[in-house]
């Protein structure tokens, strides 16, 4: 029990330890070059890609007609 304790212990410093770091890392801020070329990305990168290629999930032609399949009922066999 006195092993589980110490390993209990010893997880929750390092735990601390780095919401330590990760508070000091984020109060300098991030880096200002790349949240810059983060949204240059975003403003060329089309909003529905599989939309302007005609394939998105139930795109089917204005002409064509859904029509059910006939199904056939299952044959027993013996």
């Amino acid at each position: 029990m006195h092993r589980v304790r110490i390993g209990l212990i010893g997880l929750a410093w390092v735990f601390l330890l780095v919401m330590l770091a990760t508070t000091f890392l984020h109060v300098a801020g991030p880096d200002r070059s790349t949240s810059r070329s983060a949204d240059a990305t975003n403003d060329t990168a089309p909003s529905e890609p599989l939309a302007e290629l005609g394939v998105a999930p139930g795109n089917s032609p204005p002409d064509a007609k859904a029509e059910p399949t006939p199904t056939k009922p299952a044959q027993a066999t013996h």
